[in-house]
């Protein structure tokens, strides 16, 4: 089964949460507070998005965290390689020589092509996008007879 980390999904409910509200400054606890999630891990993400370049942040007594870019801007793909790293479904999409098999693996080029679509896809969703609600739809079942 292919899952991003836990971190990563916090991290992703942190910005959406603050892609609500772009132009405000975020204080970790009240941030913490309106996602439930615990103080120390947002304080965490909230780091770790700052070196990754997707916040910015401001000391003194008004001081928090801020979008780096308006959310039309950030995209889920840019989100995922800062929380998680480069984006690879196999390891031998992360790069050469990283699977022993890939000198003689029949199915490495198919590989690259869906981690290279789904990573597209990513890319082509933004934070403004994920923010907005979705009313619930019913999908319909399509079994085979």
């Amino acid at each position: 089964m292919f899952r991003i980390t836990k971190l990563a999904d916090y991290g992703m409910v942190l910005l959406i949460e603050m892609a609500r509200r772009p132009r405000e400054t975020f204080n970790p606890a009240e941030l913490a507070d309106s996602v439930h999630i615990p103080e120390p891990t947002v304080s965490k993400l909230l780091k770790r998005m700052t070196s990754g370049g997707l916040l910015r942040s401001r000391r003194g007594k008004n001081g928090g965290y801020e979008l780096n870019s308006d959310p039309e801007q950030i995209t889920l793909a840019q989100v995922l390689s800062v929380l998680e790293g480069p984006f690879a479904m196999t390891e031998c999409s992360a790069g050469p020589g990283r699977c022993q098999l890939e000198d003689d693996c029949s199915i490495r080029t198919n590989w690259q092509q869906i981690n290279d679509a789904i990573f597209h896809g990513l890319d082509q969703l933004s934070l403004a996008a994920m923010a907005k609600p979705l009313e619930a739809q019913a999908v319909p079942l399509h079994l085979e007879q």
